[in-house]
């Protein structure tokens, strides 16, 4: 069995109740669980949350909702990681057999139903721990730098000053979208950016986290383009 997995807890602190706040016509978190239902490789959603307000969107859209997460999972300091690790315990104690377990963030809106389910196909393609969304940085990471208290700058990587950009090898980061995991994998902890991990790339003008007020209105412009009309 295939279990997509949402994790949505109700102590959000940038954008209070961003996981059922309106966007483009719906809760958040409806379009991460149309996306999961579109695309058709999952044999159940499951929503975890410790709040029923979020609880009763995520029914009202097509998930489910078996349990109450527990506060101590609940936290800001919580990982992801530990967050589906109990939801497979759940589906382990009630005796539901688990093939694969992907990780949808709530709050992304513009994940696609074709990437699920050709991503599951990467997943499959080898002998992974993940796969996972990245998208490449629109700048060279290599002739980047920071600003110093004096006012002036100094490069990350001054070696680089004079290296063209086609010659720096292609920088990637986690588009923060989904992760397809092994059961084992989840349940031991195991590092998401390794190796052992598979990339599944996608353009960056279709990625866009959502963790801050500035975050959300870049999704907003964003979203007549790769949402359509809103609903």
């Amino acid at each position: 069995m295939k279990v997509a997995v949402i994790p949505a807890r109700g102590g959000s602190k940038r954008i209070p109740r961003k996981n059922i706040k309106s966007f483009f016509g719906k809760p958040m978190i409806a379009w991460t669980i149309a996306a999961a239902k579109q695309s058709a490789v999952f044999d159940r959603i499951i929503v975890s949350t410790d709040d029923e307000e979020i609880a009763a969107v995520a029914r009202q859209y097509g998930a489910e909702t078996p349990f109450v997460r527990p506060p101590e999972l609940s936290d800001d300091h919580t990982s992801t990681t530990a967050v589906i690790a109990h939801t497979i315990d759940y589906c382990q104690q009630q005796g539901i057999s688990l093939d694969a377990v992907c990780c949808l963030y709530a709050t992304a809106p513009f994940i696609q139903a074709e990437d699920v389910e050709q991503s599951y196909q990467q997943f499959c393609q080898g002998d992974w721990d993940y796969c996972f969304t990245v998208t490449d940085f629109p700048a060279p990471i290599f002739r980047s730098f920071k600003a110093l208290d004096t006012g002036g700058v100094e490069m990350f990587y001054p070696e680089h000053f004079n290296t063209r950009s086609q010659d720096l090898p292609e920088a990637l980061h986690d588009a923060g979208q989904f992760y397809w995991g092994t059961v084992q994998a989840w349940l031991d902890n195991k590092v998401i950016f390794s190796e052992r991990s598979r990339a599944y790339k996608i353009p960056r003008w279709r990625v866009q986290d959502i963790d801050t007020e500035d975050d959300w209105q870049r999704a907003e412009l964003m979203a007549p383009v790769l949402l359509g009309k809103p609903s």
